[in-house]
């Protein structure tokens, strides 16, 4: 039913249990830097979060003061919706285990207010390999819970190829879609956006930055393989100026392709997967871009900083605290992988 390749379902465990290093670690650009000089006078802040489940979680999660203030200082918050929105699951032993995604209205609402997202200010991803965990019915469900709660989305069919939402002054253009699914073709392409790249002419006319966000590459490897990286250079060639990845579950590294910035994978920002994760695995990220609002440079990226975070265990939910604030082991292990990852220092 799915379309994982073998050698993907076998890595999927070992990799899972232990996060992996491995891959080309080249030609990597710093997890910050400016890119205007001298800055805009005026600007508008998108935040990009990692993957939302309430599969690690029952409550919802306490947040430290500094990452609410950073996502609430931002125009449009944008990140991917992994858990289908039910009150009731239609795959019970799946859900139970933890193979079927779903999260309640309740659980998505307290959280946001909890992390400090405006729900007016945000914008959810629906192109995801688990958006069909709970059916077709499960689909249509999280639809009219999103519209409910006054949440944008992107990523299906029905709402085309590139959608539009406002940020401030600028419009951006969202091209959403995802490489992997776990149902038959048939229900889920009819629904769930899953071609990359291939936008009508006229798709990318009127907004001022064209942003792509792919659910792609191989699960809890911190370097993204040959074809992700091949196709991040397909979508800036096609126009992307900002490509901001997800489905990897760890952090990876940024990359610059021309104009173009591309964040390969943020990792999770709530737990998607088991309670109980490698450390590696718990090592969160908000990507946080300025886009210039003047006019002579309108829709240009000024700057980009990827912040980092933790998701400590707290009963039946999740802390999420900056790095910064860690101590002891932890904080040294934790260190020392960003390090591996983003060798190069920024601005």
């Amino acid at each position: 039913m799915s379309n994982y390749p073998l050698s993907y379902k076998l890595s999927w465990l070992p990799r899972l249990l232990r996060p992996s290093l491995g891959g080309d670690s080249n030609g990597f650009a710093a997890s910050k830097a400016r890119l205007s000089d001298p800055p805009p006078m005026r600007t508008v802040r998108l935040a990009f979060v990692g993957d939302i489940s309430a599969v690690a979680n029952r409550d919802a999660p306490e947040c430290d003061p500094a990452i609410a203030g950073l996502l609430s200082s931002a125009n449009l918050v944008v990140g991917n919706c992994e858990s289908p929105i039910i009150e009731r699951s239609r795959a019970a032993m799946g859900t139970w285990l933890g193979t079927h995604h779903a999260m309640s209205e309740r659980f998505l609402a307290d959280a946001l207010a909890a992390v400090g997202i405006a729900r007016d200010r945000l914008v959810l991803s629906l192109a995801n390999n688990h958006v069909l965990d709970q059916g077709i019915g499960g689909f249509e469900e999280t639809l009219a819970a999103l519209d409910r709660l006054g949440i944008r989305t992107v990523g299906t069919v029905a709402g085309g190829p590139v959608q539009r939402h406002a940020a401030g002054s600028l419009t951006i253009g969202f091209a959403a879609f995802t490489l992997w699914r776990n149902t038959g073709a048939a229900p889920f392409e009819e629904r769930v956006l899953m071609q990359a790249a291939e936008w009508p002419r006229n798709a990318m006319s009127g907004i001022d930055l064209a942003c792509a966000v792919p659910h792609w590459d191989w699960e809890f490897r911190h370097f993204p393989r040959k074809a992700t990286r091949a196709l991040a250079r397909l979508l800036a060639d096609k126009g992307a100026g900002l490509i901001v990845g997800h489905h990897a579950h760890v952090v990876q590294p940024v990359e610059r392709i021309g104009g173009s910035v591309t964040a390969y994978g943020l990792g999770d920002f709530l737990g998607t997967a088991l309670t109980r994760l490698p450390w590696p695995a718990r090592i969160g990220s908000i990507f946080v871009v300025d886009v210039s609002a003047d006019p002579a440079t309108h829709g240009r990226i000024a700057a980009y900083r990827q912040h980092f975070f933790m998701r400590l265990r707290a009963g039946n939910h999740e802390r999420l605290v900056p790095v910064e604030a860690l101590d002891g082991a932890l904080k040294r292990r934790v260190a020392a992988r960003l390090e591996a990852v983003f060798p190069i220092s920024g601005d």
